[in-house]
């Protein structure tokens, strides 16, 4: 589903939009926001679900999360603004945990079930009853039948269907989850195990019915800006082709300064700083033999999934500063007093926000998604808008940390540039399982001398649960940003900025 225009899709923006329009116009919060429910869902016919009461019972959720406050509790009386003063804060960040299941928007899918569909053909030879190795499958009137309560789930009358009529029923969420963190609630819905959870959202993205969903910073964030003009913008390199195919950045940026930002800043300056870093890293640890392995710190999911499960890794992350980082603290060197926003494709970078070593740098973080929410409540049409303001900080290698492959390229590239006669021998990961596997190759000693790379989302931050557009179209994007910078690599002078 990533890249299509859906119901689920739309709605999310809707509720994004709404809050922000509260946010920028209303004098009354409380009752505005208690009536985004009835703007989502108008009159006595649901749009998406069975009945209106629970479709406008959903958007109430949404409501609370895409403000940054926690789901109601299912047996109590509880306002959709309560807490509100509370989150009305520009020091404010998120209620943990950051992704929660909507329980009433979730479908209770199947977690794991083979069932005969209409497809069958009671054919005489009836391999799926031969194979089956606990007698599950039998016959009724020559179609076949799975008693689901001595199934174990082998899969083996599917695969020998020759009708293709057995299907496999799993829920989307928890395949698209690379950790296992998805569980199941006491009435079988989906819930999110936190203690296994990274936050890279790609169970949010795959729900087809929307019931997950991560906490939002617009609504404070608009309010922050109605206060005070010092607050500054930094935008990652994925944000190429996120709002139309022929927006290009300096578009991007000369509406980011129309919704009153002072000044716009490109996150990849920043991982032009952690490529100089990092290739020194490899350079001064792996090639020295001091670390069998560097792992790239640039992915919060990915360092989060390394931390929590291969712990032994911890001293072989690389301890350059996150692009995202590093861009906000060189900023505030330039602004002491502003704030700094990041607007990026990536839901674990909230998370990374609200870290208390990392607090002071960052102050609000908002995705691409919704920021185009917030372009849409504040009237700016890309179609019409043709407003441009050059955005040139960065080298074309900072730029290519937007794609799977692209943050050991550029460290490539500078360890080429400023280590002469020194191979790199690289190994790269994209979404959590194929991290998970080349982090246990690691730990098994199959991989040494290695830079590896590791990207939590399927193409790398295109593919990140914020994002607008599909991850090829994205990664061809992203790629021709490259291609048409005036500068290649970063200087090796970066590594030595003071950045603490």
């Amino acid at each position: 589903m990533r890249g299509l225009e859906t119901p689920v899709t739309r709605l999310r923006r809707q509720v994004f939009k709404e809050i922000a329009k509260v946010a920028y116009n209303s004098q009354n919060i409380n009752d505005d926001i208690e009536a985004i429910p009835y703007i989502l869902s108008p009159g006595d016919t649901p749009q998406y679900r069975e009945s209106i009461y629970r479709e406008r019972a959903i958007a109430s959720e949404r409501v609370r999360l895409a403000m940054g406050m926690s789901l109601r509790p299912e047996d109590q009386p509880v306002h959709i603004t309560s807490g509100l003063e509370e989150s009305n804060i520009s020091e404010k960040y998120y209620e943990p945990p950051l992704m929660q299941v909507i329980p009433s928007a979730c479908n209770a899918c199947a977690v794991n079930k083979y069932e005969v569909s209409d497809q069958c053909c009671a054919c005489v030879a009836h391999p799926c009853h031969e194979v089956c190795p606990t007698g599950a499958v039998s016959l009724k009137n020559g179609y076949s039948h799975i008693d689901q309560q001595k199934c174990i789930k082998c899969g083996k009358c599917k695969a020998s269907c020759p009708y293709n009529a057995i299907s496999h029923k799993i829920r989307p969420c928890a395949v698209a989850c690379g950790v296992d963190a998805i569980e199941s609630d006491d009435l079988g819905r989906a819930h999110i195990n936190t203690d296994k959870c990274v936050s890279c959202g790609m169970c949010m993205v795959n729900c087809p019915f929307g019931a997950i969903a991560d906490k939002s910073q617009i609504f404070q964030l608009i309010r922050a800006m109605k206060k005070q003009n010092n607050i500054i913008a930094e935008v990652a390199p994925a944000i190429v082709g996120q709002f139309g195919a022929n927006v290009s950045p300096a578009n991007i940026k000369a509406a980011l300064l129309e919704l009153g930002f002072n000044e716009v800043y490109e996150v990849a300056m920043g991982a032009d700083i952690g490529a100089v870093t990092e290739a020194h890293h490899y350079v001064d640890k792996v090639v020295s033999g001091e670390l069998p392995f560097l792992l790239t710190s640039c992915c919060p999911s990915w360092s989060m999934l390394a931390k929590k499960y291969f712990p032994e890794t911890i001293n072989k992350i690389s301890n350059a500063l996150t692009p995202m980082v590093a861009t906000a603290r060189s900023i505030k060197q330039k602004h002491p007093n502003c704030k700094v926003v990041f607007i990026g494709p990536c839901a674990a970078k909230k998370l990374e926000a609200s870290r208390k070593s990392v607090r002071s740098d960052v102050d609000f973080v908002i995705t691409f998604e919704e920021l185009a929410a917030i372009f849409e409540a504040k009237g700016i049409d890309f179609e019409t808008f043709d407003k441009q303001a050059p955005m040139e900080d960065a080298t074309g290698a900072g730029r290519g940390y937007a794609v799977s492959g692209g943050v050991a390229d550029a460290i490539e590239q500078c360890i080429h540039e400023y280590h002469q006669n020194i191979d790199v021998l690289i190994e790269h990961a994209q979404g959590l399982s194929e991290c998970k596997k080349i982090l246990m190759l690691a730990k098994s000693g199959k991989i040494q001398n290695c830079l590896i790379e590791g990207m939590a989302c399927p193409g790398g931050c295109v593919g990140g649960a914020g994002t607008n557009i599909a991850v090829n179209r994205a990664t061809a994007e992203v790629k021709k940003f490259v291609k048409h910078s005036k500068q290649a690599i970063p200087n090796k002078e970066l590594a030595e900025i003071e950045l603490l």
